[in-house]
């Protein structure tokens, strides 16, 4: 077993393993009850961690972090609209989040493709007219007076506790589905990911595999509103895969840890929510899958400032000991 497959087995079975610990340590210092709503949220915060995980694996490695912050940001005004014409249906409302982050998308690739804005350009616009948009609507419906039944307002920030069991099924299926597309076209999305331009020039359906997998990243994004909100999606999204990268170099190795790091997020980050009633669950998963990147950042051989402050130091002193050896030897 090589270096980079020993350390991949440790860090995938040392998320494990501590997640398991985890689990124990607050059902037995906290006194956490599984109750059926806690069991509920923690196995839809896992299971959006997963795909979460896999898909953001795609948006970090495509350098496209922004594209994610701006395609949550604007399926707030699809939410909006589609709350004036069919009211508090989570189906329609959810629909109304994939089609205005979709139509997003569309309008990044037109003005990149029809004017001189670069893309990340391009994506702050219409991360912040889209939003503003948002806004704007949520303002409106707020000042109608069934404003108060609205509830909309969740869609922000989330709002873990209306999880219910088909919501955890709804998330366990589009994820499956979106597995499947995955693997199925894995030499082709993984060619886009590295080498779009080689892709394209032998003959590869590139625009067709980006529109599909803006379209996979679109329905994971809505499928965290309930949980995340528009605003702190973007993190379940980006700071998995952020951890990931930093333990491995391949590709199906870090996209294994983004899943299992996006599940151990969105697991302890719903334990946590559970010890105090006025803890929220959606900012405590981002704050759990922050704690990865940042022990990540630090502690990750190779690529660590810790293991690279050490090896600086390392060399430093070898560096040091021949040279006065070398003196030693001339003298």
């Amino acid at each position: 077993m090589t270096h980079t497959n020993r350390q991949f087995w440790i860090v995938l079975i040392g998320t494990v393993v501590l997640f398991a610990a985890f689990l124990l340590l607050t059902t037995t210092l906290f006194g956490v009850n599984f109750d059926y709503t806690l069991t509920v949220v923690t196995l839809g915060g896992a299971m959006l961690g997963v795909v979460s995980g896999v898909l953001g694996t795609f948006v970090v490695l495509r350098k496209q972090s922004l594209m994610g912050d701006a395609l949550s940001h604007a399926a707030l005004p699809g939410v909006a609209v589609a709350f004036l014409f069919f009211g508090r249906d989570i189906g329609a409302l959810l629909l109304g989040a994939a089609i205005a982050s979709w139509l997003g998308i569309q309008f990044i690739v037109l003005l990149t493709n029809t004017t001189r804005i670069k893309q990340d350009t391009a994506m702050g616009i219409v991360l912040a007219a889209w939003f503003a948009f948002g806004l704007a609507l949520l303002s409106y419906i707020q000042s109608r007076p069934d404003a108060s039944q609205a509830g909309l307002n969740k869609f922000i920030f989330g709002q873990a506790a209306a999880m219910t069991q088909s919501d955890v099924l709804l998330i366990s299926g589009a994820g499956l589905v979106g597995f499947i597309i995955i693997a199925a076209l894995w030499k082709e999305l993984k060619l886009l990911t590295f080498d779009a331009e080689f892709a394209l020039a032998n003959g590869f359906p590139t625009r067709t595999l980006d529109i599909l997998l803006s379209t996979l990243i679109v329905a994971g994004i809505v499928l965290g509103l309930q949980l995340a909100g528009v605003i702190l999606m973007v993190g379940m999204l980006i700071a998995p895969a952020v951890a990931a990268r930093q333990w491995t170099h391949r590709f199906g190795q870090m996209m294994i840890l983004s899943a299992v790091f996006g599940a151990f997020a969105g697991g302890t980050g719903a334990i946590i929510s559970a010890i105090d009633v006025n803890m929220p669950t959606g900012p405590l998963m981002i704050v759990m899958a922050s704690l990865l990147v940042f022990i990540s950042i630090c502690f990750a051989p190779g690529r660590g400032m810790v293991w690279t402050l050490l090896q600086q130091r390392g060399d430093k002193a070898r560096f040091a000991t021949q040279t006065f050896d070398d003196i030693s030897g001339v003298a």
